[in-house]
């Protein structure tokens, strides 16, 4: 009998992972570029996913729809880990002597790309969000999980992750819609279009 490519994955079948990697790379790397903000990072987090995915591959359930859900929760796992090693980067780079400066034209090229602000603008809320909460909206609104998948990738229950999507959604308003107020010195803010283009992708999943 034929072995499912779940089997094979867990067997160490490189031709199976690969197979994996050719389905959701893509997916795991639109939802690492819109969580760090970052393409080449993204890429980074893409490969060490796939890595860490290798290493646990023994942990795969026999049995399911998609091992989206799988990969996305270690994508998680990966980002948590980078996001603290960045902020162990910069209390370091802090307590080093100053130095001249560098042009950094990365800002410049990114601000081609037609979503630029959109992203930037959708980030800085979700930065204001707890972690858990900007995960699992991350995970549902974003990368396109169900309840149930973003469950499965986060390893708590169904109703977690109802309440904390709750949450973020309502939170996410309270920010775009006070960022669309203006402020008393009559500085820029944020545009009516970027802040509904922020609150449309809260609505794109039920």
């Amino acid at each position: 009998m034929e072995l499912s490519a779940r089997a094979r994955i867990r067997a160490g079948d490189p031709v199976a992972f690969g197979d994996l990697f050719d389905e959701h790379a893509q997916v795991v790397y639109r939802y690492a570029v819109r969580v760090t903000g970052d393409w080449a990072s993204a890429e980074d987090i893409v490969s060490l996913t796939f890595l860490e995915a290798w290493r646990l591959r023994a942990k795969i359930r026999s049995e399911g729809e998609s091992l989206r859900p799988w990969l996305l929760g270690i994508a998680t796992n990966v980002l948590r880990n980078a996001s603290r090693a960045a902020r162990r980067h910069e209390a370091a780079l802090s307590r080093m002597p100053g130095r001249d400066v560098v042009p950094d034209f990365s800002d410049e090229l990114v601000g081609r790309l037609a979503d630029a602000e959109e992203l930037a603008a959708a980030r800085t809320a979700l930065d204001r969000l707890r972690k858990a909460e900007r995960e699992v909206f991350t995970l549902c609104v974003w990368a396109g999980l169900n309840y149930a998948e973003a469950a499965e990738a986060l390893g708590v229950p169904v109703g977690t992750v109802r309440s904390r999507l709750s949450r973020a959604r309502t939170r996410l308003r309270e920010l775009t819609d006070a960022e669309r107020e203006p402020s008393p010195g009559g500085g820029q803010h944020i545009s009516e279009d970027r802040a509904n283009a922020v609150r449309s992708k809260q609505e794109r999943h039920p």
